[in-house]
């Protein structure tokens, strides 16, 4: 989790280690939810709001919109 205003570099960054924190000591890859919002400080209200959440409500939320669990980083760093 976490907020961006470059989500490609920003995976890019987690899959090369580079990004201390939960993914680089979990060896996490994959980007498989994200979304979109108009200002920061929404983007930071619902990231504070989902991490309150466990962790079968937000598996449920990736597979309402991601099933399979699909590793969405080509969709977004396609030219």
């Amino acid at each position: 989790m976490g907020v961006t205003n470059d989500l490609a570099r920003r995976v890019y960054e987690h899959r090369q280690g580079a990004v201390p924190g939960q993914s680089k000591r979990f060896n996490i890859k994959r980007l498989v939810h994200f979304e979109v919002f108009d200002s920061p400080e929404l983007a930071i209200q619902r990231e504070k709001n989902i991490k309150h959440w466990p962790r079968a409500w937000k598996a449920n939320l990736i597979a309402r919109t991601n099933p399979s669990w699909r590793d969405l980083y080509d969709d977004i760093s396609a030219p």
